[in-house]
């Protein structure tokens, strides 16, 4: 590995805008230009990300500016990705009931796409789409489930606000809240129990259909 050599320079009047940058990709992963447009502005600009990069560079980190949904996200830089003793600090393991939340809320979110600018989904309707999916979840799973997709910038929401007709807003970043492994094992699991349900729908109809020749 070569030696890591820091060269940049910040101008006065952007020395904040920098550091908040730093400071909200380590704390949620995620900049979203609809969200924080100030600091989004700031790291779309080639010479200020590569700036980002250079200054994350130094604890194994990267970042990636998506300009088509407007999202910047702190990754593990190449050089290190598999580097041994060198905590992922930033990723985060979802228990099984939190990605099957994960999975109906991108659901959501691309059945919304184009219908308006923000893309938004009342909370009883999405309380009505889980259970649409058969996603076994409690509410209090639920609110512990969404408080950390909060806290990451996959969604935005009021908490104190608990009624049906609260608004949930979706971002394009749920897309990136994928751990591949955990999502083949998930995916799996799911098409496991189609195939075992869809073997009892044939058992069943062949039942049927021996009552009807006895008749």
């Amino acid at each position: 590995m070569s030696d890591i050599k820091l060269n940049i320079s910040i101008k006065e009047e952007d020395n904040i805008v920098f550091k908040r940058c730093i400071r909200k990709l380590l704390d949620s992963t995620f900049i979203i230009g609809d969200k924080d447009e100030k600091l989004y502005s700031f790291i779309a600009r080639e010479s200020n990300r590569q700036d980002v990069s250079d200054y994350l560079r130094m604890i194994g980190f990267d970042v990636l500016v998506d300009a088509n949904v407007r999202i910047a996200m702190l990754k593990p830089h190449e050089d290190d990705a598999e580097a041994v003793g060198l905590k992922r600090a930033n990723v985060v393991t979802f228990t099984t009931e939190q990605y099957h939340l994960l999975l109906v809320l991108w659901e959501v979110y691309l059945e919304n796409l184009g219908y308006s600018d923000e893309n938004v989904v009342m909370r009883g309707d999405l309380i009505d789409k889980v259970k649409a999916y058969e996603v076994d979840i409690d509410s209090n799973k639920l609110a512990a489930a969404m408080k950390i997709f909060k806290k990451y910038d996959l969604v935005d929401y009021d908490p104190k606000d608990k009624s049906e007709d609260a608004i949930i807003t979706l971002y394009p970043s749920l897309q990136f809240g994928w751990d591949v492994a955990q999502f083949q094992t998930v995916s799996a699991e799911y098409m496991k129990n189609n195939q075992i349900e869809d073997g009892l729908e044939v058992q069943n109809s062949g039942s049927d259909e021996d009552e009807e020749d006895v008749e």
